[in-house]
Protein backbone atom coordinates (compact mmCIF):
# COMPACT_ATOMS: atom_id res chain seq x y z
CA UNK A 1 0.00 0.00 0.00
CA UNK A 2 1.58 2.91 -1.11
CA UNK A 3 1.78 6.74 0.46
CA UNK A 4 -1.77 8.58 0.27
CA UNK A 5 -1.61 12.32 -1.48
CA UNK A 6 -2.22 13.86 1.94
CA UNK A 7 0.36 12.46 3.56
CA UNK A 8 2.46 13.54 0.22
CA UNK A 9 1.52 16.77 0.94
CA UNK A 10 2.16 17.04 4.43
CA UNK A 11 5.78 15.61 3.98
CA UNK A 12 6.33 18.69 1.00
CA UNK A 13 5.24 21.20 3.27
CA UNK A 14 7.85 19.78 6.15
CA UNK A 15 10.36 19.47 4.07
CA UNK A 16 10.05 22.72 2.30
CA UNK A 17 10.07 24.49 5.75
CA UNK A 18 12.82 22.81 7.70
CA UNK A 19 15.46 21.44 5.21
CA UNK A 20 16.85 24.76 4.48
CA UNK A 21 17.89 24.80 7.87
CA UNK A 22 19.64 21.74 8.10
CA UNK A 23 23.00 20.87 7.52
CA UNK A 24 23.78 17.59 5.14
CA UNK A 25 23.76 14.93 7.66
CA UNK A 26 20.87 16.35 9.30
CA UNK A 27 18.58 16.70 6.22
CA UNK A 28 19.58 13.10 5.56
CA UNK A 29 19.23 11.84 8.93
CA UNK A 30 15.76 13.27 9.02
CA UNK A 31 14.64 11.79 5.51
CA UNK A 32 15.18 8.41 6.83
CA UNK A 33 13.46 8.87 10.22
CA UNK A 34 10.53 10.13 8.14
CA UNK A 35 11.28 7.38 6.12
CA UNK A 36 11.05 4.81 8.45
CA UNK A 37 8.13 5.87 9.76
CA UNK A 38 6.12 5.34 6.57
CA UNK A 39 7.05 1.52 6.40
CA UNK A 40 7.08 0.47 3.24
CA UNK A 41 7.44 2.66 -0.10
CA UNK A 42 8.35 5.48 2.83
CA UNK A 43 11.59 5.89 0.84
CA UNK A 44 10.10 6.81 -2.57
CA UNK A 45 7.44 8.94 -1.11
CA UNK A 46 10.37 10.91 1.20
CA UNK A 47 12.78 11.31 -2.04
CA UNK A 48 10.08 12.74 -4.16
CA UNK A 49 8.43 14.76 -1.53
CA UNK A 50 12.18 16.31 -0.57
CA UNK A 51 13.50 16.19 -3.86
CA UNK A 52 16.69 13.78 -3.62
CA UNK A 53 17.43 10.63 -4.74
CA UNK A 54 15.97 7.19 -2.91
CA UNK A 55 19.50 6.97 -2.11
CA UNK A 56 20.11 9.36 0.08
CA UNK A 57 16.55 9.04 1.70
CA UNK A 58 18.19 5.29 1.87
CA UNK A 59 21.53 6.26 3.69
CA UNK A 60 19.88 7.98 6.26
CA UNK A 61 17.73 4.74 7.19
CA UNK A 62 20.68 2.55 7.44
CA UNK A 63 22.83 4.74 9.51
CA UNK A 64 19.91 5.29 11.54
CA UNK A 65 19.86 1.38 11.62
CA UNK A 66 23.58 1.45 12.93
CA UNK A 67 23.11 2.82 15.42
CA UNK A 68 26.63 4.28 15.09
CA UNK A 69 27.58 7.54 17.27
CA UNK A 70 26.69 10.90 16.03
CA UNK A 71 29.97 12.04 13.93
CA UNK A 72 30.37 15.16 15.07
CA UNK A 73 30.70 16.76 11.54
CA UNK A 74 29.53 17.52 8.50
CA UNK A 75 30.94 14.79 6.08
CA UNK A 76 32.79 11.59 7.14
CA UNK A 77 36.32 11.76 7.31
CA UNK A 78 37.87 12.10 4.04
CA UNK A 79 34.32 13.85 2.69
CA UNK A 80 34.46 16.77 0.84
CA UNK A 81 36.99 18.75 -1.69
CA UNK A 82 40.04 17.98 -1.66
CA UNK A 83 43.28 20.43 -0.62
CA UNK A 84 45.22 21.63 -3.15
CA UNK A 85 48.60 20.32 -1.97
CA UNK A 86 46.85 16.93 -2.14
CA UNK A 87 45.79 17.55 -5.34
CA UNK A 88 48.56 18.87 -6.94
CA UNK A 89 52.05 16.83 -5.05
CA UNK A 90 54.52 19.16 -6.74
CA UNK A 91 53.08 22.47 -5.54
CA UNK A 92 54.43 22.37 -2.35
CA UNK A 93 58.21 21.69 -3.05
CA UNK A 94 57.85 24.70 -5.63
CA UNK A 95 56.59 27.19 -2.93
CA UNK A 96 59.35 25.46 -0.44
CA UNK A 97 61.68 26.23 -3.80
CA UNK A 98 60.60 29.88 -4.37
CA UNK A 99 60.84 30.79 -0.41
CA UNK A 100 64.39 29.19 0.91
CA UNK A 101 66.99 31.71 1.61
CA UNK A 102 68.70 33.32 -1.66
CA UNK A 103 71.57 30.99 -1.44
CA UNK A 104 69.56 28.07 -1.53
CA UNK A 105 66.40 28.97 -3.74
CA UNK A 106 66.26 28.79 -7.39
CA UNK A 107 68.69 31.25 -9.12
CA UNK A 108 66.58 32.08 -11.61
CA UNK A 109 63.66 32.71 -10.04
CA UNK A 110 62.38 36.00 -11.03
CA UNK A 111 61.08 36.20 -7.25
CA UNK A 112 64.67 36.64 -6.22
CA UNK A 113 65.24 40.22 -6.69
CA UNK A 114 61.67 40.54 -5.96
CA UNK A 115 58.88 41.18 -2.57
CA UNK A 116 58.23 37.38 -1.42
CA UNK A 117 54.40 38.17 -1.20
CA UNK A 118 51.26 35.71 -0.65
CA UNK A 119 50.25 37.26 -4.15
CA UNK A 120 54.10 37.13 -6.18
CA UNK A 121 54.55 34.09 -4.93
CA UNK A 122 50.58 32.71 -6.24
CA UNK A 123 51.25 34.34 -9.68
CA UNK A 124 54.65 32.69 -9.96
CA UNK A 125 53.48 28.96 -9.23
CA UNK A 126 50.34 29.81 -11.43
CA UNK A 127 52.97 30.52 -13.74
CA UNK A 128 55.02 27.08 -13.16
CA UNK A 129 51.54 25.20 -13.84
CA UNK A 130 50.74 25.06 -10.07
CA UNK A 131 47.44 27.49 -9.80
CA UNK A 132 46.82 28.33 -6.84
CA UNK A 133 45.41 31.62 -4.73
CA UNK A 134 47.29 33.63 -2.44
CA UNK A 135 44.43 32.40 0.87
CA UNK A 136 46.25 28.70 -0.16
CA UNK A 137 49.70 29.70 -0.48
CA UNK A 138 49.08 31.70 3.24
CA UNK A 139 47.85 28.67 4.50
CA UNK A 140 50.67 26.64 3.48
CA UNK A 141 53.52 28.37 4.50
CA UNK A 142 51.75 28.35 8.48
CA UNK A 143 51.64 24.87 7.82
CA UNK A 144 55.67 24.50 6.84
CA UNK A 145 55.95 26.78 10.17
CA UNK A 146 56.85 30.05 8.12
CA UNK A 147 55.61 33.47 9.50
CA UNK A 148 56.10 36.84 8.34
CA UNK A 149 59.45 38.31 10.25
CA UNK A 150 61.22 41.53 10.38
CA UNK A 151 65.34 41.62 10.46
CA UNK A 152 67.00 41.35 14.00
CA UNK A 153 70.10 43.27 15.18
CA UNK A 154 72.36 40.20 16.08
CA UNK A 155 75.28 40.04 13.80
CA UNK A 156 77.92 42.20 15.54
CA UNK A 157 80.72 42.60 13.19
CA UNK A 158 84.56 41.76 13.79
CA UNK A 159 84.51 41.55 17.51
CA UNK A 160 87.93 43.09 19.39
CA UNK A 161 89.29 39.72 20.72
CA UNK A 162 89.46 41.43 24.52
CA UNK A 163 86.23 42.74 24.16
CA UNK A 164 84.63 40.40 27.26
CA UNK A 165 88.26 41.18 29.22
CA UNK A 166 87.65 44.95 29.33
CA UNK A 167 83.84 44.70 30.36
CA UNK A 168 85.32 42.73 33.18
CA UNK A 169 87.81 45.27 34.18
CA UNK A 170 85.43 48.00 33.60
CA UNK A 171 83.00 46.45 36.04
CA UNK A 172 85.62 45.63 38.70
CA UNK A 173 86.86 49.27 38.79
CA UNK A 174 83.22 50.44 38.62
CA UNK A 175 82.78 48.15 42.00
CA UNK A 176 86.23 49.28 43.76
CA UNK A 177 85.10 53.00 43.10
CA UNK A 178 81.61 52.31 44.37
CA UNK A 179 82.58 49.96 47.46
CA UNK A 180 84.75 53.01 48.43
CA UNK A 181 82.07 55.85 48.58
CA UNK A 182 83.75 57.61 45.30
CA UNK A 183 81.64 58.44 42.43
CA UNK A 184 80.87 56.30 39.31
CA UNK A 185 79.12 58.59 36.45
CA UNK A 186 78.63 57.18 32.39
CA UNK A 187 78.66 59.21 30.08
CA UNK A 188 77.46 59.84 26.25
CA UNK A 189 76.07 62.37 24.17
CA UNK A 190 72.09 62.18 23.10
CA UNK A 191 71.45 62.35 19.65
CA UNK A 192 70.97 66.02 18.39
CA UNK A 193 67.97 67.71 17.86
CA UNK A 194 66.49 70.31 15.86
CA UNK A 195 64.76 73.35 17.42
CA UNK A 196 61.06 74.08 15.46
CA UNK A 197 58.26 72.34 14.87
CA UNK A 198 59.30 69.24 13.48
CA UNK A 199 57.95 65.53 13.79
CA UNK A 200 58.91 63.96 16.96
CA UNK A 201 58.32 59.77 17.02
CA UNK A 202 55.64 58.29 19.39
CA UNK A 203 52.30 59.51 19.83
CA UNK A 204 50.56 61.29 23.05
CA UNK A 205 47.04 61.56 23.60
CA UNK A 206 44.88 64.51 21.97
CA UNK A 207 40.98 64.93 20.98
CA UNK A 208 40.52 62.99 17.92
CA UNK A 209 41.10 64.44 14.33
CA UNK A 210 43.80 67.30 16.45
CA UNK A 211 47.05 66.29 15.79
CA UNK A 212 49.46 68.59 16.36
CA UNK A 213 50.72 70.22 13.28
CA UNK A 214 54.32 69.64 12.18
CA UNK A 215 56.47 70.68 8.89
CA UNK A 216 56.56 68.35 5.73
CA UNK A 217 60.80 68.56 6.03
CA UNK A 218 63.32 68.14 8.59
CA UNK A 219 65.54 71.17 7.25
CA UNK A 220 68.11 72.06 9.63
CA UNK A 221 67.58 75.50 7.71
CA UNK A 222 64.09 75.82 8.98
CA UNK A 223 65.06 75.45 12.43
CA UNK A 224 65.65 78.13 15.13
CA UNK A 225 68.93 76.18 16.30
CA UNK A 226 70.03 72.90 17.44
CA UNK A 227 70.35 71.04 20.82
CA UNK A 228 73.09 68.68 21.62
CA UNK A 229 72.60 67.08 25.01
CA UNK A 230 75.21 65.74 26.88
CA UNK A 231 74.45 63.23 29.49
CA UNK A 232 75.95 61.98 32.84
CA UNK A 233 74.43 59.71 34.71
CA UNK A 234 75.13 58.96 38.41
CA UNK A 235 74.90 54.66 38.64
CA UNK A 236 74.75 54.49 42.24
CA UNK A 237 72.67 57.73 43.34
CA UNK A 238 70.61 56.61 40.37
CA UNK A 239 70.15 60.18 39.14
CA UNK A 240 70.70 62.21 36.23
CA UNK A 241 72.75 65.80 35.00
CA UNK A 242 71.75 67.08 31.34
CA UNK A 243 73.82 69.64 29.96
CA UNK A 244 72.15 71.15 26.61
CA UNK A 245 74.78 72.92 24.36
CA UNK A 246 73.99 74.95 21.23
CA UNK A 247 77.21 74.74 19.48
CA UNK A 248 79.52 71.97 18.42
CA UNK A 249 79.74 68.14 20.23
CA UNK A 250 83.34 68.48 21.10
CA UNK A 251 85.65 67.28 23.97
CA UNK A 252 85.69 70.64 25.61
CA UNK A 253 81.83 70.36 25.79
CA UNK A 254 81.84 66.95 27.12
CA UNK A 255 84.04 68.06 30.02
CA UNK A 256 82.49 70.71 31.08
CA UNK A 257 79.32 68.79 31.23
CA UNK A 258 81.25 66.67 34.06
CA UNK A 259 82.42 69.71 35.62
CA UNK A 260 79.05 71.41 35.86
CA UNK A 261 77.83 68.30 37.37
CA UNK A 262 81.01 67.83 39.83
CA UNK A 263 80.14 71.49 40.98
CA UNK A 264 76.67 71.56 41.24
CA UNK A 265 75.66 68.15 42.18
CA UNK A 266 78.53 65.59 42.48
CA UNK A 267 81.09 67.78 44.82
CA UNK A 268 77.74 67.49 47.42
CA UNK A 269 76.71 64.12 46.85
CA UNK A 270 80.27 62.61 47.55
CA UNK A 271 81.87 65.88 49.39
CA UNK A 272 84.68 63.03 50.36
CA UNK A 273 85.05 61.95 47.14
CA UNK A 274 89.43 61.91 46.01
CA UNK A 275 88.77 60.08 42.81
CA UNK A 276 86.15 60.12 39.70
CA UNK A 277 85.28 56.85 37.70
CA UNK A 278 84.10 57.63 34.10
CA UNK A 279 83.07 55.51 31.68
CA UNK A 280 82.23 56.53 28.12
CA UNK A 281 81.92 55.43 24.32
CA UNK A 282 85.25 54.28 22.35
CA UNK A 283 84.19 57.19 19.73
CA UNK A 284 83.20 60.74 20.02
CA UNK A 285 83.71 64.02 21.53
CA UNK A 286 84.87 61.34 24.81
CA UNK A 287 86.69 58.83 22.58
CA UNK A 288 90.15 57.33 23.54
CA UNK A 289 91.69 58.56 20.65
CA UNK A 290 90.93 62.17 21.27
CA UNK A 291 93.82 64.49 22.79
CA UNK A 292 91.57 67.37 23.56
CA UNK A 293 89.31 64.63 25.95
CA UNK A 294 92.19 63.66 27.63
CA UNK A 295 93.55 67.13 28.00
CA UNK A 296 90.36 68.55 29.17
CA UNK A 297 90.24 66.11 31.99
CA UNK A 298 93.81 66.91 32.80
CA UNK A 299 92.66 70.17 33.42
CA UNK A 300 89.48 69.25 35.33
CA UNK A 301 91.61 67.00 37.29
CA UNK A 302 93.86 69.68 38.31
CA UNK A 303 90.81 71.91 39.28
CA UNK A 304 89.02 68.87 41.59
CA UNK A 305 91.74 67.47 43.14
CA UNK A 306 90.54 64.32 41.74
CA UNK A 307 92.04 61.52 40.32
CA UNK A 308 89.66 60.86 37.36
CA UNK A 309 89.80 57.43 35.90
CA UNK A 310 88.32 56.58 32.14
CA UNK A 311 87.45 53.36 31.29
CA UNK A 312 86.01 53.10 27.68
CA UNK A 313 83.92 50.41 26.40
CA UNK A 314 85.08 48.42 23.99
CA UNK A 315 84.45 49.26 19.79
CA UNK A 316 81.05 48.68 18.66
CA UNK A 317 79.31 48.24 22.35
CA UNK A 318 78.01 51.72 23.18
CA UNK A 319 74.13 50.20 23.12
CA UNK A 320 75.60 48.21 27.03
CA UNK A 321 76.85 51.84 28.01
CA UNK A 322 74.68 52.31 31.55
CA UNK A 323 73.41 55.73 30.50
CA UNK A 324 72.06 54.58 27.40
CA UNK A 325 69.34 52.11 29.28
CA UNK A 326 69.49 53.71 32.25
CA UNK A 327 68.48 57.36 31.12
CA UNK A 328 68.30 58.63 27.43
CA UNK A 329 65.53 55.90 26.92
CA UNK A 330 63.40 57.64 29.58
CA UNK A 331 63.86 60.83 28.27
CA UNK A 332 62.71 59.97 24.84
CA UNK A 333 60.02 58.24 25.74
CA UNK A 334 59.07 61.36 27.66
CA UNK A 335 58.84 63.84 25.25
CA UNK A 336 57.23 61.51 22.25
CA UNK A 337 55.13 62.87 19.79
CA UNK A 338 55.65 66.26 21.25
CA UNK A 339 57.51 68.69 18.96
CA UNK A 340 60.47 70.45 20.39
CA UNK A 341 59.59 73.48 19.72
CA UNK A 342 62.32 75.83 21.86
CA UNK A 343 65.12 74.91 24.36
CA UNK A 344 62.97 75.60 27.03
CA UNK A 345 60.58 72.52 26.06
CA UNK A 346 63.81 70.38 25.71
CA UNK A 347 64.95 71.70 29.01
CA UNK A 348 61.41 70.73 31.09
CA UNK A 349 60.59 67.52 28.88
CA UNK A 350 64.35 66.64 30.68
CA UNK A 351 63.53 67.71 33.86
CA UNK A 352 60.39 65.86 34.12
CA UNK A 353 61.96 62.83 33.46
CA UNK A 354 61.03 60.03 36.25
CA UNK A 355 60.97 56.35 36.29
CA UNK A 356 59.34 54.20 39.06
CA UNK A 357 62.29 53.08 40.40
CA UNK A 358 63.03 56.68 41.40
CA UNK A 359 65.38 58.63 38.51
CA UNK A 360 65.64 62.20 39.03
CA UNK A 361 66.83 64.29 36.46
CA UNK A 362 68.43 67.94 36.16
CA UNK A 363 68.96 69.56 32.94
CA UNK A 364 70.75 73.09 32.06
CA UNK A 365 71.00 75.18 29.21
CA UNK A 366 74.97 75.76 27.97
CA UNK A 367 75.13 78.57 25.37
CA UNK A 368 78.91 79.01 25.03
CA UNK A 369 80.75 78.23 22.14
CA UNK A 370 82.93 75.12 21.57
CA UNK A 371 84.73 75.25 18.55
CA UNK A 372 86.28 72.48 16.51
CA UNK A 373 89.85 71.76 15.15
CA UNK A 374 91.84 72.63 17.95
CA UNK A 375 94.85 70.80 17.34
CA UNK A 376 96.78 69.20 21.12
CA UNK A 377 100.69 68.96 20.30
CA UNK A 378 103.20 66.14 20.93
CA UNK A 379 105.01 68.12 23.76
CA UNK A 380 101.30 68.65 25.42
CA UNK A 381 100.09 65.29 25.11
CA UNK A 382 103.92 63.65 26.78
CA UNK A 383 103.44 66.59 29.59
CA UNK A 384 100.40 65.00 30.70
CA UNK A 385 100.05 62.98 34.30
CA UNK A 386 98.37 60.51 32.99
CA UNK A 387 98.98 57.08 33.70
CA UNK A 388 98.11 54.30 31.44
CA UNK A 389 96.69 51.41 33.32
CA UNK A 390 98.28 47.71 32.91
CA UNK A 391 94.92 45.85 31.01
CA UNK A 392 94.57 47.95 27.61
CA UNK A 393 96.23 51.15 28.44
CA UNK A 394 94.62 52.71 25.25
CA UNK A 395 91.00 51.93 27.12
CA UNK A 396 91.87 52.50 30.89
CA UNK A 397 94.11 55.23 32.33
CA UNK A 398 94.26 58.25 35.31
CA UNK A 399 94.60 61.80 35.28
CA UNK A 400 96.34 62.60 38.00
CA UNK A 401 95.60 66.03 39.52
CA UNK A 402 98.51 68.46 38.97
CA UNK A 403 99.97 70.31 42.27
CA UNK A 404 100.66 73.96 41.19
CA UNK A 405 104.29 75.15 41.79
CA UNK A 406 104.55 78.25 43.47
CA UNK A 407 108.56 77.96 43.03
CA UNK A 408 110.53 79.71 40.73
CA UNK A 409 111.98 78.20 37.56
CA UNK A 410 115.48 78.17 38.92
CA UNK A 411 114.02 76.26 42.43
CA UNK A 412 112.66 73.71 40.49
CA UNK A 413 115.31 72.98 38.36
CA UNK A 414 117.33 72.14 41.66
CA UNK A 415 114.09 70.27 43.05
CA UNK A 416 113.49 67.74 40.28
CA UNK A 417 115.77 64.79 39.85
CA UNK A 418 118.53 65.03 37.87
CA UNK A 419 117.65 62.61 34.99
CA UNK A 420 114.82 60.03 34.28
CA UNK A 421 117.15 57.24 35.59
CA UNK A 422 116.47 58.75 39.27
CA UNK A 423 115.71 56.18 41.73
CA UNK A 424 112.31 57.91 42.24
CA UNK A 425 111.41 57.02 38.36
CA UNK A 426 113.37 53.91 37.85
CA UNK A 427 112.53 52.47 41.31
CA UNK A 428 116.58 51.02 41.66
CA UNK A 429 119.64 52.53 42.98
CA UNK A 430 122.01 54.07 40.02
CA UNK A 431 124.35 51.12 40.72
CA UNK A 432 121.54 48.42 40.35
CA UNK A 433 120.31 50.20 36.79
CA UNK A 434 124.06 50.15 35.81
CA UNK A 435 124.51 46.56 36.69
CA UNK A 436 121.27 45.73 34.69
CA UNK A 437 121.94 47.35 32.18
CA UNK A 438 125.44 45.95 32.22
CA UNK A 439 123.81 42.20 32.21
CA UNK A 440 120.98 42.69 29.62
CA UNK A 441 124.20 43.80 27.51
CA UNK A 442 125.97 40.82 28.03
CA UNK A 443 123.07 38.68 27.03
CA UNK A 444 123.00 40.58 23.79
CA UNK A 445 126.50 40.03 23.08
CA UNK A 446 126.00 36.38 23.71
CA UNK A 447 122.72 36.22 21.31
CA UNK A 448 124.79 38.17 18.59
CA UNK A 449 128.17 35.75 19.52
CA UNK A 450 125.28 32.75 18.60
CA UNK A 451 124.13 34.30 16.04
CA UNK A 452 127.61 34.17 14.52
CA UNK A 453 128.58 30.96 15.23
CA UNK A 454 125.05 29.11 14.03
CA UNK A 455 126.12 31.13 10.54
CA UNK A 456 129.54 29.80 10.39
CA UNK A 457 128.37 26.34 11.46
CA UNK A 458 125.81 26.25 8.45
CA UNK A 459 129.01 27.55 6.09
CA UNK A 460 131.16 24.47 7.23
CA UNK A 461 127.91 22.16 6.54
CA UNK A 462 127.33 23.71 3.38
CA UNK A 463 130.34 23.17 1.83
CA UNK A 464 131.00 24.03 -1.81
CA UNK A 465 127.74 23.24 -3.36
CA UNK A 466 126.00 26.28 -3.53
CA UNK A 467 124.20 26.45 -0.97
CA UNK A 468 126.08 29.13 0.75
CA UNK A 469 123.33 31.35 3.43
CA UNK A 470 122.81 34.70 3.69
CA UNK A 471 125.06 36.24 6.51
CA UNK A 472 123.41 37.98 9.51
CA UNK A 473 122.40 41.57 8.03
CA UNK A 474 124.25 43.69 11.14
CA UNK A 475 120.98 46.07 9.53
CA UNK A 476 120.97 49.86 10.04
CA UNK A 477 123.07 51.27 12.83
CA UNK A 478 121.14 51.68 16.20
CA UNK A 479 120.66 55.91 17.18
CA UNK A 480 118.95 55.18 20.32
CA UNK A 481 121.67 53.89 22.85
CA UNK A 482 121.20 50.82 24.49
CA UNK A 483 120.97 52.11 28.27
CA UNK A 484 118.17 54.75 27.03
CA UNK A 485 116.26 51.54 25.98
CA UNK A 486 116.65 49.65 29.06
CA UNK A 487 115.49 52.91 31.05
CA UNK A 488 112.90 53.56 28.46
CA UNK A 489 111.58 50.04 29.01
CA UNK A 490 111.65 50.30 32.94
CA UNK A 491 110.09 54.03 32.60
CA UNK A 492 107.17 51.90 30.45
CA UNK A 493 106.95 49.13 32.57
CA UNK A 494 106.58 50.52 35.95
CA UNK A 495 105.00 54.22 35.42
CA UNK A 496 102.56 53.06 32.55
CA UNK A 497 104.06 55.63 30.34
CA UNK A 498 102.73 55.37 26.75
CA UNK A 499 104.87 55.22 24.00
CA UNK A 500 104.17 58.68 23.00
CA UNK A 501 105.13 60.01 25.84
CA UNK A 502 108.68 57.94 25.95
CA UNK A 503 109.43 59.44 22.41
CA UNK A 504 109.37 63.15 23.69
CA UNK A 505 111.06 62.33 26.67
CA UNK A 506 114.20 60.34 24.82
CA UNK A 507 113.35 63.05 21.80
CA UNK A 508 112.89 59.98 19.25
CA UNK A 509 109.99 58.34 17.76
CA UNK A 510 106.96 56.26 18.55
CA UNK A 511 108.22 53.46 16.34
CA UNK A 512 111.20 53.46 17.35
CA UNK A 513 110.08 53.34 21.63
CA UNK A 514 107.83 50.65 20.80
CA UNK A 515 110.62 48.19 18.88
CA UNK A 516 113.00 49.18 21.90
CA UNK A 517 110.73 47.81 24.46
CA UNK A 518 109.98 44.56 22.59
CA UNK A 519 113.42 43.90 22.44
CA UNK A 520 113.98 44.76 26.00
CA UNK A 521 111.58 43.09 27.29
CA UNK A 522 112.70 40.08 25.82
CA UNK A 523 116.09 40.46 27.44
CA UNK A 524 114.14 41.05 30.73
CA UNK A 525 112.57 37.88 30.41
CA UNK A 526 115.50 36.22 29.70
CA UNK A 527 117.55 37.74 32.73
CA UNK A 528 114.93 36.51 35.07
CA UNK A 529 114.26 40.13 35.82
CA UNK A 530 110.77 41.44 36.35
CA UNK A 531 109.91 44.89 36.72
CA UNK A 532 106.42 45.56 38.91
CA UNK A 533 104.17 48.57 37.90
CA UNK A 534 103.53 50.87 40.27
CA UNK A 535 99.66 50.68 41.50
CA UNK A 536 99.27 55.11 41.88
CA UNK A 537 102.15 56.90 40.73
CA UNK A 538 102.07 59.73 42.75
CA UNK A 539 101.02 63.05 41.58
CA UNK A 540 104.73 64.76 42.60
CA UNK A 541 106.25 61.32 40.20
CA UNK A 542 103.59 62.51 37.14
CA UNK A 543 104.53 66.08 37.76
CA UNK A 544 108.47 65.57 38.14
CA UNK A 545 108.11 63.85 34.65
CA UNK A 546 106.16 66.37 32.91
CA UNK A 547 108.90 68.71 34.09
CA UNK A 548 111.10 66.89 32.62
CA UNK A 549 109.55 66.62 29.13
CA UNK A 550 109.04 70.46 29.25
CA UNK A 551 112.43 71.02 30.24
CA UNK A 552 114.25 68.30 28.29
Amino acid sequence: MGVSVEVQEQLVAKFETILPHLDERQRRLLMGAEARVLGHGGIRAVARAAGVREATVALGVDELDSGVVPLGRIRRPGGGRKKAAALDPGLRPALMALVEPDERGDPMSPLRWTTKSTRNLAAELTRQGHPVSADTVADLLREDGFSLQGNTKTLEGKQHPDRDGQFRYLNEQARTHRDAGQPVISVDTKKKELIGAFKNPGRQWRPTGQPVPVNTHDFPGDSAGKAVPYGIYDITANTGWVNVGTDHDTAAFAVESIRRWWHTRGSHDYPTATRLLITADAGGSNGYRSRAWKTELADLATETGLAITVCHLPPGTSKWNKIEHRLFCHITMNWRGRPLTSHEVILQSIAATTTGTGLSVHAQLDTNDYPTGIQISDAHMAALPIARHSFHGDWNYTLHPSTPDNTTAANTATERPESLSHPTFTGMTTDELTALTTALQAILDARREATNAAYQQAVKTAGDNGTRPHAPRSGRPPTFAFRDRVLATILHLRLSLPPDTLAHLFTSNRSTICRAIRQTRQLLDQHGTTIAPTPNPSNTLINQLATNSQNG
